[in-house]
């Protein structure tokens, strides 16, 4: 398995830009993809972004296609999301996620082993 712990929430403005960043511990990091999810209260959990383990690969919710990024710096074991142009209807916890060893890259939470604690992303107008 691997431990996951996000960081870099916090308190921004209409249209403003956030980083979060999510960093790993444990085995085969770097052989697995990696998704982001978030959660408001009152709503289920959903898809965000993954990113293959490679990297060569990135896929997004249309919510926020365009206005955020997915990457991944395997010799640091991290991954991070860059969010820009940030809505009030973003605000949530934000949960990174790791699939299983080489799965088949995914935006359903069920294909998702291992989940971080979550970071609280606030967007105020």
């Amino acid at each position: 398995q691997v431990q996951l712990v996000e960081s870099g929430g916090g308190l921004v403005p209409v249209g403003g830009s956030l980083r979060l960043s999510c960093a790993a511990s444990g085995r085969t990091f770097s052989n697995r993809n990696m998704g982001w999810f978030r959660q408001a209260p009152g709503k289920e959990r959903e898809f965000v972004a993954y990113i293959t383990w490679g990297g060569s690969r990135e896929y997004y919710a249309d919510s926020v296609k365009g206005r955020f990024t997915v990457s991944r710096d395997n010799a640091k074991n991290t991954v991070y999301l860059q969010m820009s142009d940030l809505k009030p209807e973003d605000t949530a916890v934000y949960y990174c996620a790791a699939s299983g060893v080489l799965g088949t890259p995914s935006s359903r939470r069920s294909d998702y082993q291992n989940w971080g604690q979550g970071t609280q992303v606030t967007v105020s107008s």
